[in-house]
């Protein structure tokens, strides 16, 4: 047993306290020095851009993630430089890009930010902003821009940028406007640590206040049922699980809605909506059985991870893939009173490997749950198992051995990923249940596991190749140099 004796920390004397006048130099001077290590990086990605600038064969595809004008660049040079900055592919790709935009398209903008003037990420927005314009019209927004964004406020600057794209080029702001009229998404984000999860949609102005109009009536509803112990968000919050079951959404308003009465008849009418027919039809709705109500609303599959102790106790944490982590006793609310089928669990102690090059289910779920999602490095775990392709990573040969398709040789990838290291010159191999070593063009290593990806030393990459040769998973409890 250990014990630890408390530590006094004793405040700068007096005389070793720097000044107030002297902290507010060093505030401003810690401001230009992280500014000008930001351009610094821009620098340096631009630099990648011009080494990678010409391809190196025939098969070797070129993009131009900048805007018109800007030069192209090996699309397979990306995702090593982002490993090294311990990024995914795509944030880097994006770094690319609009460093190509401000040297080339935006040179005033660009100037103000190598001062180290402003705010470089303010500059990195104007260059996303204008990237849609041709080179011929973007000059009109750098001046405006470069005028502004030394002394103005970002969300001032951003407000120039977008009203100078509309003015120099109407039409392909139509163009634009049009295109995103077809963007529309419903997406789900991953639930937090108390289950809770949100619901993020891009929908019409008009479709967008009728939903809202709706929670609101069914919240004020909710409100003069279950008391007033709840407030008008928490309400509104559980009118949105009432919008998922329509049938007895459909008998919750008209149970509470009143029906307009004749002032000269004394005649009570039905809503428009509600024809005579309609109690009936949600009577019969209502008294069908769970397992017949289920196929109305659909079917979905989810994978669900429990230990055996959380099932044992109830208690612990469950984590259902593309929702994240909840506590064992908010299934029911995942689950609700929907007819639920079990699938066995997975033995992965099992050597599962087939003869042929497509992977069968069992080996994929094998391949799945034994990684645990995208094995590319940096690549976070947001994939689900139906969107990925299932990589070998030694390719496999009709004239090779047996057994070759398997978790031993497998790796769940993104399309791009997949793309990336079979065209990109890049290396992996499986050293372990869930372990995936890569190596890069440039001789650079990461190992991808349950920890998340790690660079490794030339030595380290080296010993681990040579063991699983020989039939051996190696692991390194300490670093060694580079």
């Amino acid at each position: 047993m250990f014990s630890f004796a408390p530590v006094a920390v004793q405040p700068p004397s007096a005389a070793a306290a720097p000044s107030a006048k002297h902290m507010l130099e060093m505030a401003s001077e810690a401001l230009r020095a992280r500014r000008l290590a930001e351009v610094a990086e821009v620098r340096l990605a631009i630099e990648w851009a011009v080494v990678n600038g010409h391809p190196r064969d025939d098969r070797d595809s070129m993009i131009t993630p900048g805007g018109d004008g800007t030069p192209p660049l090996r699309e397979h040079a990306v995702p090593e430089l982002a490993m090294v900055r311990e990024t995914h592919p795509a944030t880097t790709r994006a770094l690319i890009a609009d460093g190509l935009d401000l040297v080339h398209r935006l040179p005033l903008t660009w100037a103000v930010v190598e001062a180290g003037a402003c705010e470089p990420w303010v500059a990195r927005k104007v260059a996303v902003l204008t990237r849609s314009l041709l080179s011929e019209h973007v000059g009109r927004v750098d001046r405006a821009v470069a005028k502004a964004i030394r002394g103005h406020a970002p969300s001032t600057v951003l407000e120039i940028a977008r009203a100078k794209v509309i003015e120099a080029d109407p039409e392909t702001h139509r163009a634009e406007r049009e295109r995103s009229r077809h963007e529309r998404y419903v997406r789900l984000s991953r639930a937090d640590e108390f289950g809770y999860r949100h619901v993020i949609a891009r929908v019409t102005a008009g479709d967008a206040a009728w939903i809202d109009a709706m929670v609101d009536r069914v919240a004020e509803i909710l409100g003069e049922t279950m008391g007033h112990d709840h407030n008008h968000d928490e309400l509104r919050s559980l009118a949105m699980g009432w919008l998922a079951r329509p049938v007895d959404l459909l008998k919750l308003l008209l149970e509470h809605t009143r029906a307009d009465s004749d002032a000269e008849t004394g005649q009570t009418e039905q809503p428009a909506w509600a024809p005579d027919h309609m109690a009936e039809t949600v009577d019969r709705l209502c008294s069908l059985p769970a397992r017949k109500l289920a196929r109305l609303r659909g079917r979905g599959r989810l994978f669900v991870h429990l230990t055996d102790d959380a099932l044992r106790t109830g208690r612990g944490v469950a984590r259902i893939e593309g929702v994240g982590p909840i506590d064992v006793r908010q299934l029911h609310e995942v689950l609700g009173n929907s007819d639920v089928t079990l699938t066995p669990v997975l033995d992965l102690a099992q050597r599962r490997r087939v003869d042929a090059y497509e992977h069968s289910d069992v080996v994929k779920d094998h391949v799945w749950v034994q990684t645990g999602g995208d094995c590319f490095p940096y690549s976070p775990r947001t994939a689900t198992r139906d969107g990925v392709d299932y990589d070998h990573a030694i390719p496999y040969s009709d004239t090779g051995p047996p057994g070759q398709t398997g978790p031993h040789n497998s790796g769940p990838l993104r399309r791009r990923h997949h793309r990336t290291k079979t065209h990109g010159e890049f290396t992996t191999r499986v050293v372990g249940p869930g372990r995936h070593l890569w190596r890069t063009p440039h001789g650079r290593a990461f190992l991808v596991d349950h920890s998340g990806t790690t660079q490794l030393p030339a030595a380290q990459a080296a010993a681990m190749l040579a063991a699983i040769d020989d039939g051996v998973e190696l692991y390194f409890t300490a670093p060694v140099a580079y």
